[in-house]
């Protein structure tokens, strides 16, 4: 099936990673099923997290705008060895840190204009699948139990090995980061991984057949796909450092375990987010938190920033990108309040320009979700309505605000409520209002010293203006200005 907008008709199709190909996604179903694999909440949130969350969210804001029936769960991992270290450190117990920091995520989710995915499954609350899994594992010879857990053993299906990283474990096993161990009581081979972990004193357990103990990272989420999704999910991704060793070891224990293939039937991940030209990281004092974010710009910014490239590209991530994506939501902001204050939306079917820019905007998603296309049109289309506003063009300001609410917003995710815009719209009317007079006094003193090219007192005014908060700009008409 082909998703489009109007007369425009052209295939959906994302980037499989386990195939390495961009590929049509079958749309023409009851439903798409979306898994996201989620946080582990032991520290507060960062940019790595808004990008992942962020990336899914405009996948099903683009599809549920298409009419496509969308359903979307993504996890908590709210027991793991980092949480139980976290919260020794802190002297709480584990899941008051966890809830914690849950907490934070949503509020921060909510602030980025993410929608509530359908489910939020956690590890503590789906043990009685995980260990079903395990079971069944052990009983079809995919698994044994050791002193200190139960382990998937590899080779009993070594032809599954490389469907991400098309690679041989030998080969990736340095960039897994410590996430593989070489060693373990009673392990049979390096390459095998933990589904069940034998407690230590005084760590949370459960009761199950193999001991009292908790669940390996990797088979959470093959437990929890299988929960919500049965025997295949749809699309099933999340950030590129997944791929290896979390995403390959689902293939293992899923298809294994159900004798379904492929349980997964597209896999896509989003790009990491360099700080620098470094990989952000909380040893290299480059970690940014969502809250870090928002504390310099608007949530809103923040998502505008963090859209403004392809999801499978690095961010590089810095207070230029934060400053240039900050100016750019400003101007949606003002140009979509200004037009929405002058009159009602009507629709932008009739309009050749904008029918074009959705036709270019609609290419771009629907080549592998590609935002930046996307971010260029909206771009686009905010020049236009400025300019349309300037000639007081009424039907072509109804058709572009329309225009942007669709695109900008219900897409996007970019615009705040209409009535929260028009309140901001009066406000800064007011505003503006009682400083104009002095403004402009200051833009002809500024004109004055241009002309006389005293650039020393024409750049006296302009950081008076700043000081006011006043934003000025150039254009050919003569200067145009606005509040911060």
């Amino acid at each position: 099936m082909t998703i489009g907008i109007g007369c425009l008709h052209v295939p959906l199709r994302l980037f499989n990673t386990s195939s390495r190909t961009k590929q049509e996604i079958d749309v023409s179903g009851e439903e798409v099923t979306i898994y996201a694999c989620g946080i582990t909440p032991y520290s507060p949130s960062h940019i790595g997290h808004a990008r992942q969350a962020i990336a899914f969210d405009t996948l099903v804001r683009w599809l549920r705008f298409q009419d496509v029936r969308v359903r979307y769960v993504t996890n908590f991992t709210d027991i793991s060895d980092t949480i139980i270290d976290a919260s020794n450190e802190e002297g709480v117990d584990f899941l008051e840190l966890a809830n914690r920091h849950i907490s934070d995520y949503r509020i921060s989710m909510n602030r980025l204009n993410v929608l509530d995915a359908d489910a939020y499954p956690r590890v503590t609350e789906s043990i009685e699948g995980i260990i079903s899994m395990i079971e069944t594992l052990i009983e079809k010879g995919h698994a044994y139990s050791a002193e200190d857990g139960v382990y998937f053993e590899i080779d009993t299906a070594p032809e599954k090995y490389g469907r991400l990283t098309g690679q041989t474990l030998e080969m990736v096993r340095s960039g897994a980061g410590g996430r593989v161990a070489s060693t373990g009581a009673g392990k049979r081979d390096h390459r095998d991984f933990a589904l069940w972990k034998i407690a230590k004193q005084g760590e949370p357990s459960w009761d199950s057949p193999f001991g009292k103990g908790r669940p390996g990272w990797h088979i959470e989420c093959s437990a929890m796909v299988h929960e919500h999704f049965g025997h295949q999910v749809d699309i099933h991704g999340g950030g590129s450092d997944l791929m290896f060793p979390h995403h390959e070891a689902e293939i293992f224990q899923s298809e294994c375990c159900l004798n379904h293939e492929p349980v997964v039937q597209y896999w896509i991940h989003n790009g990491m987010i360099n700080v620098d030209g470094e990989k952000m990281s909380k040893s290299l004092g480059n970690f940014w938190t969502i809250r870090d974010a928002i504390s310099k710009v608007n949530p809103l910014e923040l998502r505008y920033c963090l859209i403004n490239a392809p999801y499978r590209q690095p961010v590089e991530f810095n207070d230029v990108m934060l400053e240039d994506s900050s100016s750019h939501h400003q101007r949606l902001i003002s140009a979509y309040g200004e037009g929405l204050s002058l009159c009602e939306k009507k629709s932008w079917e009739n309009s050749d320009f904008l029918k074009s820019a959705s036709t270019n905007f609609s290419n771009g998603m629907n080549d592998d979700f590609n935002t930046r296309i996307a971010v260029v049109e909206v771009q686009s289309v905010v020049k236009y309505l400025k300019e349309k506003i300037d000639n007081n063009d009424v039907a072509e300001i109804s058709a572009s605000v329309s225009w942007l609410s669709d695109f900008a917003g219900k897409i996007l995710g970019l615009l705040p409520d209409d009535e929260f815009i028009l309140d901001e719209v009066n406000q800064n009317n007011a505003a503006m209002s009682a400083i104009s007079d002095l403004v402009n006094d200051l833009l002809n003193q500024r004109k004055v010293a241009r002309d006389e090219k005293n650039w020393d007192r024409a750049d006296e005014i302009r950081s008076e203006l700043n000081s006011m908060g006043v934003i000025v700009e150039d254009s050919p008409s003569g200067p145009i200005w606005r509040l911060r």
